[in-house]
């Protein structure tokens, strides 16, 4: 029967420190010890890097450690002051960067499909202005063959053909005008986020690097 109860204990502790186990993640700065108890003179299991994401299980506050999880499913103490509550600059700079790239990609699609439709666009110009020419032609040739009095029907029938061409011709243009005008709008707005995640960018480095260098210079001048 004690058996069973100390069981039942166990599993609720366990239970108990899953649920209110947190995420934190090791400081971007340097690697940090794994111990297998909170202190100096435990062994150390790992090394962690910079970055890492870990599962807070548990924090001693007289003795500066808290029990994490790897990613691994590895338990183990490290120092508490090595901890942060948010990700590191260098994985959100990643992160931006990732965006950047995409919004950049997604910027230069854009342009390559301004430039189809603007292809397309000059092309049925072009088409216009040939059966422009061509209506002309007919049109000319109609006066002088009903001033003639020959074949009147064929040439109207002709004639009102290539009208109805134009007519065709001239509704694909206006709907390539409006194509490369939501286009050019769409290349705006992508352009627009790209700056301002370059912006971010190089804030983030603006911040990230100064600690950097004096993270390692405090290091040196402690030896």
């Amino acid at each position: 029967m004690m058996t069973i109860y100390r069981l039942a204990l166990l599993c609720g502790l366990f239970a108990v420190s899953t649920a209110f186990a947190a995420p934190a993640w090791v400081s971007d700065q340097f690697e940090i010890t794994l111990r297998s108890g909170p202190s100096t003179g435990n062994a150390i299991q790992l090394m962690l890097d910079s970055g890492l994401r870990l599962e807070v299980l548990e924090r001693d506050a007289d003795s500066g450690y808290s029990r994490v999880r790897t990613p691994g499913g590895t338990e183990g103490w490290v120092l508490t002051r090595y901890l942060m509550n948010e990700p590191s600059a260098r994985e959100q700079l990643e992160k931006l960067t990732s965006q950047l790239t995409s919004a950049t990609s997604r910027g230069s699609s854009l342009d390559a499909q301004m430039k189809a439709v603007r292809a397309e666009y000059d092309s049925a110009s072009q088409q216009i202005k040939t059966l422009e020419r061509d209506k002309a032609a007919v049109e000319k040739e109609l006066a002088e063959i009903k001033r003639t009095a020959a074949n009147v029907l064929a040439i109207d029938t002709q004639n009102k053909t290539l009208m109805d061409q134009l007519a065709a011709a001239q509704i694909r243009v206006d709907t390539l005008e409006q194509e490369n005008r939501q286009l050019a709008s769409q290349k705006t707005r992508y352009w627009f986020m790209a700056g301002g995640l370059v912006l971010l960018v190089g804030i983030l480095l603006g911040i990230w690097l100064p600690r950097v260098r004096w993270q390692r210079r405090s290091r040196y001048d402690r030896f």
